[in-house]
């Protein structure tokens, strides 16, 4: 009984979280951290609801008629899936491994619920590299974890629940104007020590907020496979140069602006990859990518320095989507062949 008075107070936080979550900002076309979510509150707080009451194996019958749905009704969506799954698996791609990558972007979406609720018992999570973060975690350091919009972010808690290091302290830096409605709904269910804390990117406080959860042992998480939007008149810290780099056999735009961060903040740079293995297996994985903590350099040896590190981050990000090539969520122009 006291489980079930838990879940109904989950349920009754996600419907207000639904109600008081403002729509996405309509930015400037192509934006994509002011795109509209392509969401329905109603849908969103049923399947919600459903994986709380019914469970996780219950609720994944929902998902195929899910993928389904947006594989043959989101047209601009497609398009994109099809270039990327063309050039990372090769031209015999089709509609099926297009369902596939629906499918597993769905699968983790609804696995959210459960790793917000503390529900590892669900899943087999094999973690590996976490020892380095658990160095810099002891000696107290902070450090920046730079991932993509691969596999799935939450999966990471399984650091703090399956490993020694409970004290992990965790913060998403990122642009909250976007997909406002499922982070609020799914930000109300969670469990309070798995509540992810966020530093809003953009703001006039942002660096200090930044700089003092550095300091004090915690760790920033941030998605770095898309360019930041901004004006010119931001901090060229915050802003970030764009850098065209080969990437799945295209060229394709990167920013620098999170290595750029790290340099001025002189942390260590740890990419990080929670990968989506089908059922309920997730492969958790971090690697060193750089290290700005080390004594100040010349001007050019620091822009070379960040240059080598957005190399390497590019580099393994792409070694990431051959293996895996269904945990690719990355549902827009990223070639930029639409404005061509």
């Amino acid at each position: 009984m006291k489980h079930a008075d838990v879940e109904a107070r989950a349920l009754k936080e996600a419907a207000r979280a639904g109600e008081a979550a403002p729509n996405g900002e309509r930015g400037e076309s192509g934006g994509w951290a002011h795109a509209p979510e392509r969401s329905n509150m109603l849908a969103l707080r049923f399947i919600v609801g459903m994986a709380l009451v019914c469970g996780r194996h219950v609720t994944r019958l929902l998902l195929p008629p899910i993928a389904l749905y947006f594989l043959l009704f989101a047209p601009a969506q497609r398009r994109h899936i099809k270039r990327y799954l063309f050039r990372a698996i090769g031209p015999q791609a089709g509609w099926v491994d297009g369902f596939r990558l629906l499918y597993a972007f769905a699968s983790t979406l609804l696995d959210r619920v459960y790793f917000l609720r503390g529900r590892m018992d669900l899943f087999k999570v094999s973690i590996e590299g976490n020892v380095s973060i658990e160095s810099e975690i002891a000696q107290g350091r902070g450090a920046f974890l730079l991932g993509a919009h691969v596999g799935s972010f939450e999966a990471l808690g399984a650091c703090k629940q399956q490993t020694h290091q409970r004290n992990l302290r965790l913060a998403m830096l990122m642009y909250p104007d976007n997909a406002q409605r499922i982070t609020a709904i799914l930000n109300a269910i969670a469990v309070p020590e798995l509540r992810p804390h966020v530093i809003a990117l953009g703001r006039p406080h942002s660096m200090l907020e930044l700089r003092d959860w550095l300091d004090g042992g915690g760790l920033g998480g941030m998605l770095a496979d898309r360019t930041l939007p901004g004006s010119e008149d931001q901090p060229a810290h915050q802003r970030g140069n764009n850098i065209v780099l080969p990437f799945l056999g295209q060229p394709a735009v990167f920013n620098d602006g999170p290595f750029r961060l790290a340099a001025l903040l002189r942390r260590k740079v740890f990419f990080m990859a929670g990968l989506y293995g089908g059922g309920a297996r997730y492969d958790v994985r971090f690697d060193p990518l750089a290290d700005f903590g080390e004594a100040v350099c010349s001007p050019a040896e620091r822009e070379m320095r960040i240059r080598a590190a957005v190399e390497a981050y590019v580099a393994r990000l792409e070694a990431l989507c051959r293996t895996y090539p269904y945990n690719w969520f990355n549902f827009h122009d990223f070639w930029l062949e639409d404005a061509a």
